[in-house]
């Protein structure tokens, strides 16, 4: 993302945040910038965070955008979230959220992924990882996170404004992206 900052901007000054709860996780993060050139490294900062409550040290409207992936159906309280997403974006600023979803639009599609997702995902997790507790909390997650307009809604309710559906399926709906903009 950093790289592409740079190269899509021209401006070398573009710095990224990159926060987590978990310090375990910005450990993991920490230690993959280390394969980045050293002018990148630089741009990097890394801050432990509950995203429901961000730190005073991220200023109201300083940031011109803020992406979560894979992560925001493991938020207690997802509409706390966003409305700090909001709060900490410019006028202007995007939120950008990529997330497993719902393939409700094609029932046999729907059913295939459930069942191969409750059956095998576990299964996988238990012969690779030997940890099946953990891939049977990833397909329940998936399972109670909001549908792709229920999550726009609550996009649109932070205060944020939606262009068409305000998502883009991907692979039928298994993901999606979600884009809210902090309107001006």
């Amino acid at each position: 993302m950093l790289r592409r900052a740079h190269d899509r901007n021209g401006n070398p000054n573009v710095h990224v945040t990159i926060s987590d709860i978990n310090p375990s996780m910005l450990a993991v993060g920490r230690q993959r910038s280390l394969d980045l050139p050293a002018s990148h490294q630089s741009s990097l900062s890394f801050l432990e965070a509950n995203a429901e409550i961000l730190p005073s040290s991220i200023q109201h409207g300083s940031l011109d955008l803020y992406t979560v992936a894979f992560g925001i159906r493991n938020f207690s309280n997802i509409p706390a979230a966003l409305r700090e997403a909001h709060r900490v974006l410019k006028p202007g600023g995007v939120f950008a959220c990529l997330e497993f979803s719902k393939v409700d639009r094609y029932p046999l599609l729907n059913a295939v992924y459930k069942q191969w997702s409750f059956s095998a995902i576990p299964l996988i997790g238990q012969l690779v990882a030997a940890d099946r507790d953990s891939y049977q909390y990833l397909v329940e997650s998936i399972e109670r996170f909001p549908s792709q307009q229920d999550f726009r809604d609550m996009i649109v309710d932070a205060g944020f404004a939606v262009a068409g559906d305000g998502y883009e399926n991907l692979t039928g709906g298994i993901a999606a992206i979600h884009k809210g903009i902090k309107p001006l």
